[in-house]
């Protein structure tokens, strides 16, 4: 996998605090940005379908909401 190099600023009291914490710093942001662009593109595909729900380009089947929010409770 081919990397680019990106750049963060932070102040030095957080460098110094950063440096008595045993993390491997690059490799929880890049997690982190991994995690927080999938969310970003579940957000926009629910905007969309959404949005063709309004249209009505799809159709919920009649029971489907209730049937799914039975089944989220009984997951917990």
């Amino acid at each position: 996998m081919r990397m680019s190099t990106i750049s963060v600023k932070v102040e030095k009291e957080l460098k110094k605090k950063m440096k008595g914490v045993d993390i491997n710093w690059s490799e929880y942001i890049r997690e982190t940005i991994r995690r927080r662009i999938e969310l970003e593109e579940r957000k926009d595909a629910a905007k969309k379908l959404l949005e063709d729900l309004k249209a009505k380009r799809h159709v919920v089947p009649r029971g489907f909401i209730n049937k799914s929010i039975r089944e989220t409770r009984e997951t917990r």
